[in-house]
């Protein structure tokens, strides 16, 4: 084989791939999959997001040494462009090109606070599936968490998308006064210490903004308000 590698081995990391969405199988045939082609139509997003947020992430891993998260929406999930750290093995759930929900991540919430309301009855209507015990299944709680989130700019995941794993992030707005993305720190982190970096996550999230947007002060968008009630 022109790779040098066993066959076995081939076969393998082709059948990662393939479930990964890098790759599709049909009638003894691999080729590109649909991944491939999501990142290439973000591949343009992706690098001026990239070019203005890498410098604050590589600051806060160097603060923290915590795996930090670079994602964006992508209809009712949040798709990861960048990701720094990784050393610890409980992180390794995430990768660049991969997704999560919206509703149980740091990223996802962050993005879902002001996103469309039609999103959110997007999000809902597909249920809120529990991953952990601590995952929100109420419509109503979320709606009220979504609320604080977008007045305070400030999201949390505290082991409710996987067991162990905690999250803080915050908003990345774009030049049109709109949230394009956010950014996270993720790990295994006590609630405390989880409190404690929020400030400097939003101070890099929107150092990022600033760059994006290429103006002096970070945009604020409007507040969207949602009716804590029961859908």
């Amino acid at each position: 084989m022109r790779t040098g590698l066993p066959k076995s081995t081939v076969h393998r990391t082709a059948q990662q791939m393939t479930a990964l969405g890098w790759l599709t199988y049909d009638e003894g045939r691999y080729s590109l999959g649909t991944r491939m082609f999501e990142l290439a139509g973000l591949s343009s997003v992706r690098h001026e997001l990239r070019e203005a947020a890498l410098p604050y992430m590589e600051d806060l891993y160097e603060a923290t040494h915590i795996t930090l998260h670079l994602g964006v929406r992508k209809g009712h999930e949040v798709l990861y462009i960048e990701k720094i750290g990784g050393h610890d093995r409980i992180t390794d759930l995430t990768h660049v090109g991969g997704s999560m929900p919206l509703y149980c991540t740091g990223i996802g919430k962050s993005l879902l606070a002001f996103s469309p309301e039609s999103v959110l009855e997007d999000v809902l209507s597909r249920g809120l599936v529990k991953r952990t015990q601590a995952t929100i299944t109420s419509p109503t709680q979320l709606r009220r968490e979504l609320n604080t989130i977008a007045e305070t700019s400030v999201s949390f995941d505290r082991e409710e998308s996987s067991v162990g794993v905690c999250c803080i992030a915050a908003p990345i707005y774009g030049p049109d006064r709109t949230v394009v993305a956010a950014m996270s720190v993720t790990g295994r982190v006590s609630r405390n210490r989880l409190d404690r970096l929020a400030p400097a996550v939003i101070t890099a999230a929107l150092g990022a903004s600033r760059t994006l947007a290429g103006q002096r002060r970070p945009p604020r968008p409007p507040l969207r308000r949602m009716p804590a009630t029961a859908t």
